[in-house]
C-alpha cells in the first residue's frame, strides 16, 4: 500500500569516509571530499561505483565513521522521517540536531521533526570498534564461523564476517529505503493482513487498519467477496470475512500460486492494499513423532530447494530485478522452497513478492546464528523483540511464508562444544521467538532452530537436520538412506564449478585456484577437496593427477560430479517410502565469482550442478533406485492435481547403443500419487539389471527409463542407471546438431546421438541452453531452446559446441 504524502529520499546523497571520531557534528564535514552514494545502498556499493573498492580484495568499513548527507525539500511543518534499515550504529541529524540514534540494522525506525522548506539530513554511521570492545556476559559456547565474537551483542548481519564462507564485505549504510511524510497525515494505514484457507476450501481474510478519522462505509474487497471495516478501538478498524471457493495458493510444483488483490473502498475511491494468497499449512511428525513434513492445503508436499544468502552482497537489497533470474531458475529446476538463514538479512519485500508470484515456499530464520546471544541484557532483549515483531508484521501477509525458525546452528554449536541439553537451552529461540511467532503469525509452523530435534540437534534422523554425510563428511552415497534423514534444512555443499565464463579463464594450475572454493574456518580441507573425493569415487580417476595432466578433462568431470551426487541423493529422498520430507541445498547462489556452494553463479547463470539436479525434481517423475540383490525399483511420482495416462519404457544398452533388453507398460498415474514398479515385473523374468549377482560378464552399461504421455508421446521424465558405475569409456557418440529458428524468433538446437551420451551439455559464448547437462539416449532427439546472454550482441547467432562426458569429441554448430 502506497501512502499519500509519503515520498522516498533517494537522490543527491553524498558520502564521506572518516577516521573514527574525526567529526562529532555534521558541520565538521564541510569541505571534506565526498562521493555520490545510492540510497538505499551501502558504503561498499558507493565505493565500488566510485572505483575505490575492490570486492575481490575488500577493505574493512566498520572500523571508521561513514557519513551520508542529502538536502530534503518539503512543505514546512511537522514531518516524520522513516528509516527501513540503517546498518548499524547510526546518528540521524536533521538541520544540525541529532534527532535519533539507532543500533539495530534489522529494525525500522521513525522520528518526527520540524521541517523548513529546505533541510539537511545527515546520517553518521559510527565505527563498531568501541562496541566490539565492550564486555558482554560470558558466552556458554563459542563459534569458529564468525571472525568477531563480540558481534553476538550487535544486531548486524554476519555476512562479511565469515572468512572462507563469503567475501569480507562489511555492511554499512542506509541499506533500505528512507522516507519522509507529513506527521499529521490522516490517510488510513494498513497494519496487518492475514489470509488463511479453511478445511472446506473457504478463504478467511482479516485486515487491520488504523486511521486518525472515521472510516464510515469503508469495505475491503478480495476475490469477489467483501468485508466491512468495523472500528475495534481508538483509531483501529478491522475487516474479518470469508471467501467461499477462493482459488488457493499452491507451491509451483503442486499447482498454481493464485494471488488475489486486496482493495480498500472508501468514499467512492479504491486503494489497493496489496495481494495475498490463501493456503493452509500443517506439519506431519510421522508415525514415530520424530519427523518433519509440510502439509499444504491438506496435501503432503516434498519440499526441495536451496538456502538463499543474497543475490547482491554489495547492496544487500535483493531488489526485484536482481532476485528474479535466480528465483526463476530455481522454479525452472523444480524447486518449491528457499530458506533464508539466520546469518544474513530478512527476506526483502521484493523477494517476498517474487516468492508469492512464482510459487516458492519461504522458510525464514530469524536473524540469529551460531552465537550464544546476551539475552540477559535488557536493552538487547528489548531491541530483539521490536525487531522480531516488525519482521513478523512484514512477513506474515505473504502466502509464501511457510516456516518460521528461531535461527541457524545455535543448538548445534552448543552441542558440538560438549554442552548438555540443559546447558544449551536458549531463551531466545526457546521462549521469546516462539511466543512472538504465536502471537503475530499463529498459523505458521515454528521451528526452534535449524538443525534441531534429536538426541543431538544435528542428528539428521529426527526433526530438522543439516545433512552433510554425503558431502563434507565424505560418506558413501548410500548414507543418504542410512542416515534416515527426515528434513534437511541444509545439505549437499560442494564447490560447484560454473561454466567457462564463470571461471574467467582460471585453471586448476593457477596459484589462486584453491581460493575460489569455500572453506570452513580452521579446517585443513576445503569444499573442492570434497568434490574431488566424489570425483574419485564416481569416475575412478585420480583428481590431482588429472588436474595436472589434463585440466580440461578435470574441469569437465568436476562440473558433472557434484550434480551427479545431488541427483542421486535427491532421487533417494524422493522415492516412495522415503523418510525424508524435504531438503534444501547449500546454497542457491554464489556470493562472489568462483566455485562457491551456489547452484547459480554470481552473475546469475545456472551451474551444471543445478541443471543435473533439475532432472530428478519434476512433478511428474520416474526414478530408478538400485536395491542390490532386490533388483532395480522404478518409482513413479505424480504431484499434480490431474491423473495422467503414461507409458513407461525400459531399455538396457550394451556399449551405449545395443539393446539387450526392452520392456514397456502403459498405466494410469493417479493425481497426487506415488507407486513402485520393480523392474523385474516390467521385464517379466529374471535379468541381473543391477549386476548384483554377477553370474557372468556385465551385459549392459546403462539402463534407460523413460516416462512419456501415452497419447502424445511427450517425454515427461527420464531416469538412468549405471550398473558398473559412471566411468564410461569415451567413444564416438555420433552426435549431430542442427540449429533451428522457433516460431517466436528465438533459437533452438536439435541434438541426436547414435550412442548413449552422458551429461550432454551445450557451450555457447552468446547463448544459454534452457536444458543442459542431461543424459541423452541413442536415437532420442532432443530440442534445446537457447536464451541469449545479457552480454551478447542483439544480432548474435548461435555458435558453439555440444559434447558429453563420454564423448571423444564434441559436435560444433553455427546458426
Amino acid at each position: 500500500m502506497k501512502l499519500a504524502g509519503r515520498k522516498p529520499i533517494t537522490t543527491d546523497w553524498r558520502m564521506v569516509l572518516l577516521p573514527v571520531g574525526t567529526a562529532a557534528r555534521p558541520e565538521e564535514l564541510a569541505g571534506l571530499e565526498s562521493i555520490p552514494a545510492p540510497v538505499p545502498g551501502t558504503a561498499a556499493e558507493a565505493l565500488v561505483r566510485a572505483g575505490r573498492f575492490d570486492p575481490a580484495v575488500p577493505m574493512p568499513l566498520q572500523d571508521r565513521d561513514i557519513c551520508y548527507s542529502a538536502e530534503v525539500t518539503v512543505q514546512p511543518g511537522r514531518h516524520r522521517l522513516i528509516f527501513e534499515g540503517l546498518a548499524t550504529l547510526c546518528e540521524v541529524w536533521w538541520n544540525g540536531t541529532c534527532v535519533l540514534e539507532t543500533d539495530n540494522m534489522f529494525r525500522r525506525y521513525a522520528v518526527e521533526v520540524e521541517a523548513e522548506a529546505r533541510n539537511t539530513l545527515v546520517l553518521v554511521f559510527r565505527a563498531l570498534t568501541g562496541l566490539l570492545a565492550r564486555k558482554l556476559p560470558r558466552a556458554r559456547w563459542k563459534t569458529m564461523l564468525i571472525d568477531e565474537p563480540a558481534l553476538r551483542g550487535i544486531r548486524t548481519t554476519l555476512l562479511g564476517h565469515m572468512p572462507g564462507w563469503c567475501p569480507e564485505i562489511e555492511a554499512v549504510g542506509p541499506w533500505k529505503p528512507v522516507w519522509i511524510e507529513r506527521a499529521d497525515a490522516d490517510a488510513p494505514v494498513l497494519q496487518t493482513m492475514a489470509a488463511h484457507l479453511d478445511e472446506d476450501g473457504t478463504g478467511h481474510l482479516v485486515v487491520h487498519m488504523c486511521a486518525a478519522g472515521r472510516m464510515t462505509g469503508a469495505v475491503v474487497r478480495c476475490a469477489g467477496s467483501t468485508g466491512e471495516l468495523k472500528q475495534t478501538g481508538p483509531g483501529t478498524f478491522t475487516a474479518d470475512f470469508h471467501l467461499p471457493g477462493v482459488a488457493p495458493w499452491w507451491p509451483a510444483t503442486h499447482g498454481t500460486p493464485a494471488l488475489h488483490d486486496v482493495v480498500l473502498e472508501m468514499g467512492g475511491l479504491e486503494t489497493r492494499l496489496g495481494r495475498t494468497g490463501f493456503r493452509r499449512i500443517g506439519v506431519d511428525r510421522g508415525a514415530d513423532g520424530k519427523g518433519f513434513g509440510l502439509i499444504l492445503n491438506g496435501l503432503p508436499v516434498f519440499a526441495r530447494g536451496a538456502v538463499w544468502t543474497s543475490a547482491d552482497l554489495l547492496a544487500l537489497r535483493d531488489d526485484r530485478e536482481v532476485c528474479r533470474p535466480h528465483l526463476e531458475a530455481a522454479v525452472a529446476a523444480g524447486f518449491n522452497m528457499i530458506r533464508v538463514p539466520g546469518l544474513g538479512v530478512y527476506a526483502s519485500d521484493d523477494l517476498l513478492d517474487l516468492c508469492d508470484e512464482l510459487g516458492l515456499m519461504l522458510w525464514q530464520d530469524f536473524q540469529f546464528a551460531n552465537f550464544d546471544y546476551p539475552m540477559a541484557d535488557d536493552a538487547f532483549a528489548a531491541s530483539v523483540e521490536v525487531e522480531a515483531r516488525q519482521a513478523l508484521a512484514r512477513l506474515s501477509p505473504h502466502p509464501c511464508l511457510t516456516v518460521l525458525c528461531g535461527g541457524s546452528e545455535m543448538q548445534q554449536q552448543a552441542a558440538m562444544m560438549g554442552l548438555s541439553a540443559e546447558r544449551r537451552v536458549c531463551s531466545l529461540s526457546g521462549e521469546l521467538l516462539p511466543r512472538l511467532a504465536a502471537e503475530e503469525a499463529p498459523r505458521i509452523p515454528f521451528v526452534s532452530n535449524s538443525p534441531s530435534g534429536g538426541s543431538l540437534p544435528f542428528y539428521p534422523g529426527e526433526g530438522i537436520g543439516h545433512y552433510y554425510g554425503t558431502g563434507a563428511y565424505r560418506r558413501p552415497l548410500e548414507d543418504a538412506r542410512r542416515a534416515n534423514v527426515r528434513f534437511a534444512g541444509e545439505c549437499l555443499a560442494f564447490a560447484n564449478l560454473p561454466g567457462d565464463a564463470g571461471l574467467a579463464g582460471r585453471k586448476p594450475s593457477d596459484a589462486g585456484w584453491k581460493a575460489l572454493a569455500p572453506k570452513d574456518r580452521g579446517a585443513d580441507w576445503d569444499f573442492a577437496d570434497v568434490r574431488d573425493h566424489y570425483l574419485r569415487e564416481l569416475y575412478r580417476v585420480d583428481p590431482q593427477a588429472l588436474a595436472a595432466e589434463d585440466s580440461a578433462r578435470y574441469l569437465l568431470l568436476s562440473r558433472a560430479v557434484s550434480g551427479a551426487v545431488m541427483a542421486e541423493t535427491f532421487a533417494e529422498w524422493r522415492r516412495v517410502g522415503s523418510s525424508c520430507r524435504g531438503a534444501l541445498v547449500l546454497a542457491l547462489s554464489d556470493l562472489a565469482p568462483g566455485c562457491g556452494w551456489g547452484l547459480i553463479a554470481a552473475g546469475g547463470e545456472p551451474k551444471p550442478a543445478l541443471e543435473a539436479l533439475a532432472h530428478v525434481l519434476r512433478p511428474l517423475q520416474v526414478l530408478a533406485l538400485d536395491e542390490g540383490t532386490n533388483g532395480l525399483d522404478l518409482h513413479l511420482l505424480n504431484e499434480t492435481a490431474e491423473p495422467r495416462r503414461v507409458k513407461l519404457t525400459l531399455q538396457a544398452l550394451r556399449d551405449g547403443h545395443v539393446p539387450v533388453l526392452s520392456a514397456a507398460r502403459e498405466m494410469e498415474l493417479a493425481a497426487r500419487s506415488g507407486q513402485i514398479i520393480p523392474a523385474v515385473d516390467l521385464i517379466g523374468s529374471f535379468f541381473d539389471i543391477t549386476y548384483a549377482y554377477r553370474f557372468g560378464p556385465l551385459a549392459h552399461s546403462v539402463t534407460v527409463l523413460r516416462l512419456t504421455d501415452a497419447e502424445t508421446g511427450e517425454c515427461l521424465s527420464e531416469a538412468f542407471h549405471f550398473p558398473a558405475g559412471r566411468n564410461l569409456p569415451p567413444q564416438d557418440l555420433g552426435l549431430t546438431v542442427t540449429v533451428a529458428r522457433c516460431e517466436d524468433g528465438s533459437w533452438a538446437l536439435e541434438v541426436t546421438a547414435s550412442r548413449f551420451a552422458e551429461s550432454l551439455h551445450v557451450d555457447d559464448p552468446c547463448f544459454i541452453a534452457e536444458d543442459n547437462w542431461f543424459h541423452l539416449a541413442p536415437g532420442a532427439p532432443r530440442r534445446i531452446r537457447l536464451r541469449r546472454r545479457a552480454s551478447a550482441p542483439a544480432d548474435a547467432a548461435p555458435r558453439g559446441l555440444v559434447s558429453a562426458v563420454n564423448a571423444l569429441a564434441g559436435a560444433g554448430y553455427e546458426g
